[in-house]
Order: structure tokens, then sequence, then C-alpha cells
């Protein structure tokens, strides 16, 4: 182990991953970026965002929206959402998120913007009207083309005039979050729901004919049946989604079903069995698996849009993020930077309510964030690589750092011993047995340094 560039030594990993894989439970938490908010603090000093970005490539950029809004709140649900927000916080908001684009674009010069995602929350809670504001914004103030476009939408906001209102923006990319088709699922997994919305979301989707059609799935609450997970994934397919994500249900802290929990105790079921379900059915059907959790019709399918294949212009290993909005995170090579987070829906208002009173020069520095050294720097490229079923590039990775990857981690020889990846002289490549256990993979990647600030922090 070379302790300069990373201070864990082989034995210290095997005694991790040992202790890892003898857990009860091994699912421990959605692992899809790095390092985790989690692990985000206050930055002393605080950065000057413009000489943040000086040296950046801007050419190729994913441009984030944070819509922090929702007509209900999931019981699953942890995300930087405030259901039912005053009218006039909603106002606010967008009023503040031109501010905050227009300021964004003094660093950021002739930047170009490979990809644009409107998350939430719920985006479509606006309204058609507001909605089309927020695409101005971004055409007026970043000077946004029009490039690969992504929204995501709920059942019950999936209506015919927001819809047309996205299909007349160029938006190219519909994700709906279904979870189950399955009413008993959807009660555990506190998600009120009504089947005949959904089924006219999904019909209104359609009519519009999007270039790709997202259904989001979650497998493995306590009253799922194998049939009932089998008739969810039947029921999508027959919508022939090009792209079908499926998350395991993780239960979280200060979420809906976090207090059941604590109330009720353990409340999953076998994951490994339902994810390993999914996968084969999803093969069957004729889905290329690109990941844990996402599925995609090939290239050669119709309608496809080319934003869902690998091989796309944008490189979340290298190419850097740009996030709008009090929840949305902004990543250089050596800064990730944010808002504060929270799940507590009066902690979310004071911090929506907080966004909207910030001043210019707030955002021109970035207070809360985490910041980037070598060593951080070469932990994410190979998490990300490895979480993704093409691998990881041994000559990339040299290009990048100058060294082997197995210089810089020979930990990962532990990983080839368990059977989760294949090494070449070309590339590591996790096979379907490290692509089933890629959140326990991730969560052992992490530093000593992301791990000690995840440890600390206050879920209160």
């Amino acid at each position: 182990m070379n302790v300069q560039t990373d201070p864990n030594t082989a034995t210290d990993a095997e005694t991790r991953l040992q202790q890892l894989l003898e857990q009860q439970d091994d699912y421990l938490n959605y692992v899809y970026s790095y390092p985790h908010k989690t692990a985000y603090r206050e930055l002393s000093p605080a950065v000057d965002l413009s000489q943040a970005w000086a040296n950046e490539v801007k050419q190729q950029l994913f441009l984030y929206v944070h819509v922090p809004f929702c007509e209900m709140r999931c019981g699953y649900c942890n995300l930087f959402t405030l259901s039912r927000p005053p009218e006039a916080l909603v106002a606010q908001y967008l009023d503040t998120l031109q501010r905050q684009a227009r300021i964004s674009a003094d660093w950021l010069g002739k930047a170009r913007f490979e990809q644009l995602a409107f998350g939430g929350g719920t985006p479509t809670y606006l309204t058609p009207v507001q909605l089309e504001r927020v695409f101005d914004i971004l055409r007026t103030e970043l000077n946004w083309q029009g490039t690969q476009a992504s929204v995501e939408v709920s059942p019950a906001t999936a209506t015919v005039e927001r819809l047309a209102l996205l299909k007349q923006q160029q938006v190219s990319r519909i994700s709906i979050g279904i979870e189950s088709f399955v009413d008993h699922d959807l009660k555990a997994l506190g998600r009120p729901q009504q089947h005949s919305q959904v089924e006219q979301a999904l019909h209104n989707i359609r009519q519009q004919d999007f270039d790709c059609l997202n259904i989001d799935l979650i497998y493995g609450n306590h009253q799922q049946s194998a049939q009932d997970w089998q008739d969810t994934l039947q029921r999508a397919v027959a919508w022939q989604p090009q792209e079908i994500f499926v998350y395991p249900l993780y239960v979280r802290p200060l979420t809906g079903l976090g207090k059941r929990a604590s109330r009720l105790g353990e409340i999953t079921s076998d994951r490994h069995l339902a994810y390993r379900q999914a996968r084969d059915y999803l093969l069957q059907q004729g889905y290329q698996q690109l990941s844990m959790r996402q599925f995609v019709k090939p290239k050669s399918e119709p309608g496809l849009a080319a934003s869902n294949q690998p091989g796309q212009s944008y490189r979340c290993q290298e190419d850097g993020m740009i996030g709008l909005g009090p929840g949305a995170r902004s990543y250089t090579s050596q800064l990730h930077y944010s808002g504060h987070y929270a799940v507590a829906q009066p902690q979310i208002q004071q911090l929506i309510e907080d966004y909207v009173n910030s001043s210019d020069d707030d955002f021109r520095v970035a207070r809360y964030g985490f910041e980037l050294d070598a060593n951080e720097q070469r932990h994410r490229f190979v998490l990300l690589g490895l979480l993704q079923c093409d691998g990881l590039s041994r000559a990339h990775y040299r290009q990048r750092f100058g060294e082997d990857v197995l210089q810089h981690f020979p930990q990962l020889l532990l990983l080839q011993q368990q059977g989760w990846i294949e090494i070449s002289t070309q590339q590591l490549r996790p096979t379907a047995a490290g692509i089933e256990q890629a959140d326990l993979i991730g969560h052992w990647l992490f530093s000593d340094r992301v791990r000690e600030r995840m440890q600390g922090w206050d879920w209160q």
C-alpha cells in the first residue's frame, strides 16, 4: 500500500470488508456519487466561486435545477423537499433562482451545458407558466441551448398541459416515479397514489412522444411478495419505457418509514432476491444493464435518447456540474458545494426561506461543501467507475493520475478475490455479483475522512 496516496492499509481494507460482509443486512445506503452529502461541512474560509471555477473546463457541464416542492411527502423520502409550500414562497423561490443563475454566469463565461436535469422534489409541482419561466431563465441567464434535458414528474402532476409545455421546451426525457403498481405495496411505502391517475399520467407522457420515458420502481418493502414485484415489473415493461430504474428500499432517519421502523422494527424484505428477479426479467425483456439500478433499451431500439447510453459526452467522474437552488450540489474537480441539507419539514422550509433571503454576495461564494484533495479525487474516479457495468479503464486512470490504479488502490484485489470484479490489462470491470453489491462496494471505497464525517452527521 502506498501510504502517500491512501492512508488505509491493505489489512484495514480487508478487515473493513469482512465487517461489512458479516452484517446481517449488507444494504447500507445509496452510493451514486462521491463524496456523500452527509460528509459536507462548513468551508472556512468561504471559497470564492470565480476562483474555484477559473481553471475548470466548462464546455460540457451538467446543469441541475432543484425544485424543492411536492404535493405530498412519501414515507420513504429523505429528499430536500417541502410539501404543499405557500404560494408566495414558490414565487420568491423563482425570483431567487433567476438571481442565482445571473450571478453564476459571471464566472462561467461562455460555458456549454451538455445536459440539463430538473429534480426535486417534483419539478412539475410548478404550474406550466412557472415551468416556462424557469426555462426562460436558463436560456436568458446561462445561455442554455436546449441540449439533452430531463424532468422528473409525478403521476399527479403529469398533466397534458405541463407535458405539452415540456415538449415545447425540447425536453427529451421524462422520469416518473411509479414505485409500484400494487396497491398494498404503495400503502407500505407510504405513497398515496391512485391507479387511474398513474395510467392517465403514462398515457399523457406517451401521447407527447418524448424521446425517453423512464419509470422508477422500488423493491424490498416488507409486504411485497415475489408475485407483487413481478406484477409491477410486467406492468412497467408493458408501457415500453426506454429506461427503467429499480431502487432498493432504504429506510432513512427522519422519514415516515424511519419513524415507523423505530416503533415496529425491520420493515424490509430480502432485497437481494428482489434485485435478481428484476435484473433477470429486464434482461430477458431486452434491456441492457448499465448499473445496479439502471436498465435501458439498446441504441437500436427506436426512439431512444442518446443521453441514456454509455459513451455520452458528459463524464460524471471528471466534468463539472452547476446546481441551482438550495438543495442542488455543484462540482468542480476540487470542490463540491451546496446549501445545507435537511430532511425534516420545518428545517427544509427554513433553509428555503434562507435561500430566498440570500444576498447577491452569498451566491458568489461557497460556504458549505467538501474540498477534494488528490486522494479524494482518486477515490471518486475509482468509485464512480466501478459502480458502472462498463467498469474502469486502466489507461484512463493512468492518464489522469500518472500511475496504474492498482498502484494507488491495491485493495481492489480483494474485490477480485470475492468474485466482484474482473481485472485485465485494459480495465477493471464489475461482475454480475459485483454490480449486485455496488452499494456495499461503494461504501467500502469511501475514504477514512468521508466515513468519519458521515458517521458524525447530525440527523436531528
